[in-house]
């Protein structure tokens, strides 16, 4: 049987160092068996990897991969605070935040991007509930925000 680190392997993926917090917080936080990460945005190797809002300088595909790559952060930082990709049972919760133009309505296809990362690499475990949210701005003009909340083992 494969792990979630292997079929996320499979994908041509590997999780990222954990980005260092830019304030006064943690990157995740365990408390029993629950881990709540901070909001992660679409860091590449330290860098931010677009600005800009939804349905204005980034199309829906386009946010879609940078959910992707917010979820692959919050990845790193709730197996950072779990132990391990593995020690993660399943995926409870996932909260987008989407910069939209005011005109842009499609925030919950923009985070499936992300939804459907977890779903690949957790199977259904990683079915989770989940809130999309539009915002006028994210912080550093980023497109996209994304926190987890994953049961791990004890």
């Amino acid at each position: 049987m494969s792990t979630p680190t292997d079929r996320l392997g499979e994908l041509g993926l590997a999780l990222p160092e954990v980005a260092a917090p830019a304030g006064a917080y943690l990157p995740a936080v365990r408390t029993g068996s629950l881990v709540f990460t901070a909001g992660q945005i679409p860091l590449v190797d330290g860098v931010v990897a677009a600005t800009g809002k939804l349905g204005a300088e980034i199309s829906l595909e386009r946010g879609k991969e940078l959910a992707r790559v917010c979820v692959l952060n919050a990845l790193a930082a709730a197996a950072a605070e779990a132990g391990g990709l593995d020690r993660v049972r399943r995926v409870v919760k996932l909260v987008g935040f989407v910069a939209s133009d005011p005109s842009f309505t499609a925030q919950p296809a923009v985070v499936d991007g992300a939804s459907e990362l977890l779903g690949a690499v957790f199977g259904d475990a990683g079915r989770h509930a989940r809130s999309a949210v539009g915002v006028a701005v994210l912080p550093r003009d980023v497109p996209v925000e994304v926190e987890l909340v994953v049961e791990v083992e004890d």
